[in-house]
């Protein structure tokens, strides 16, 4: 019952939510995971940090921010979380801000997403978001590699279990 689950820890135990991303067993990089905090103990999101070039800053962060989370309430042109993230990990800290997006449909298996491309003032970056239907948003952004539909088909539920402290 979750109005008697009790969370004293200053970082959350783990997602209520299955995660979104690639398996960390395919990746032939480092790996890195982190969950973002509510005052609650709550988890309100995932962000996996996906190296490829050995130790000298990621290539790929993917996020997973449930309904709800603050991450998600963006200003005008604000970039999303996931994207500063990146930018931070590589110590790059020009302003970036949104210049445009634009919707497209692509299928993932026998889903059909419509995954909003984000088109931002540093344009070595790739940023993509799209709603999976338990209204968890899923950002990728990408560093100096464009983002193809064949990406898409990589993306699997990683279990809430994995990101579980204990």
């Amino acid at each position: 019952m979750s109005f008697l689950r009790r969370r004293s820890a200053a970082t959350p135990a783990g997602p209520d939510f299955d995660v979104l991303a690639m398996d960390p067993g395919d990746w032939p990089g480092n790996l890195g995971a982190g969950l973002l905090p509510a005052p609650d103990g709550s988890c309100q999101g995932v962000f996996l940090r996906y190296d490829l070039f050995g130790g000298r800053g990621p290539a790929m962060i993917i996020g997973n921010l449930p309904e709800g989370s603050p991450a998600r309430e963006l200003a005008d042109g604000q970039i999303p979380f996931e994207v500063a993230q990146l930018l931070a990990a590589l110590e790059n800290d020009e302003p970036v801000e949104v210049l445009d997006t634009e919707d497209m449909p692509v299928m993932q298996g026998d889903n059909l997403l419509i995954v909003r491309r984000l088109k931002l003032s540093e344009s070595r970056i790739s940023c993509v978001q799209f709603d999976r239907s338990d209204n968890v948003l899923v950002t990728i952004a990408s560093w100096d590699r464009p983002i193809t539909d064949d990406l898409y088909a990589l993306l699997k539920p990683l279990p809430a279990e994995l990101f579980q402290q204990g």
